[in-house]
């Protein structure tokens, strides 16, 4: 009965220095957080963080794989669910976007199991320079991105591919803007209790679908059914 008791203590150490690391580094950022802040706050010591982790940089990538894996193996889940009821059509705009960021929005809504949390540091880092941390998110996110925007190509044809990089690079960049918190909004807005993350989705997901939709640069607006009309600018 020991070995599994000595096991599941180890687990817990394991996830309380997770959660530490996962919580100071949206308080205080990646290169400011220290390893005692860490071991502090997970009563743990640097023994533990060494033994599990080895190295602040494997810390680092342990805290983002631990959700991040999951958080596309869901997108992918949900746009191979929609591939397939749509029996090799393009898909519409709309459902390609609700399958990739419609997910996130869901887990940054979850305050109960660290959704919040972690959504909050993914858009933190994708505001603030860390070459190390945004080529491990590039590999890590490589082959979902490359799925959802072959799937936008397809749904999209009329639409120069350069444009909906750049749209898609727009609306990441709202996401994590948003996602990051309500801080900025509050420097010239005043106070501002309705940023429940509930409320953040249905907000958040109206906006991206209409700068997808947004007239193109000189050409004409991109419809559901991938069509570019002429409009006047």
């Amino acid at each position: 009965m020991r070995a599994p008791t000595e096991r599941q203590s180890a687990s817990e150490t394991r996830d309380r220095i997770l959660d530490a690391a996962e919580a100071l580094f949206v308080e205080h950022g990646f290169e400011a957080t220290t390893m005692r802040m860490i071991t502090s706050r997970a009563d743990a010591n640097i023994a533990a963080v060494n033994y599990h982790f080895g190295s602040k940089d494997a810390l680092i990538q342990e805290v983002f794989k631990r959700r991040l894996t999951e958080l596309n193996r869901r997108r992918l889940a949900a746009l191979d669910r929609q591939e397939a009821e749509a029996g090799g059509a393009p898909l519409k705009p709309s459902r390609i976007v609700e399958a990739f960021f419609g997910t996130a929005l869901e887990m940054a809504a979850d305050t109960a199991h660290g959704g919040h949390t972690f959504m909050r540091l993914l858009g933190r880092t994708y505001t603030e320079p860390n070459g190390f941390v945004r080529q491990f998110l590039a590999e890590e996110y490589a082959e979902a991105v490359e799925r959802f925007l072959a799937a936008l190509y397809r749904a999209l044809p009329d639409v120069p591919r350069e444009e909906i990089l750049w749209r898609f690079h727009f609306m990441m960049g709202a996401m994590s803007y948003a996602i990051a918190g309500t801080d900025a909004l509050q420097l010239f807005a005043g106070k501002f209790d309705d940023a429940a993350p509930e409320r953040l989705l249905p907000r958040l997901m109206s906006f991206l679908l209409g700068g997808l939709r947004a007239p193109l640069p000189g050409q004409g607006v991109p419809g559901e059914n991938g069509r570019g009309a002429p409009t006047r600018q």
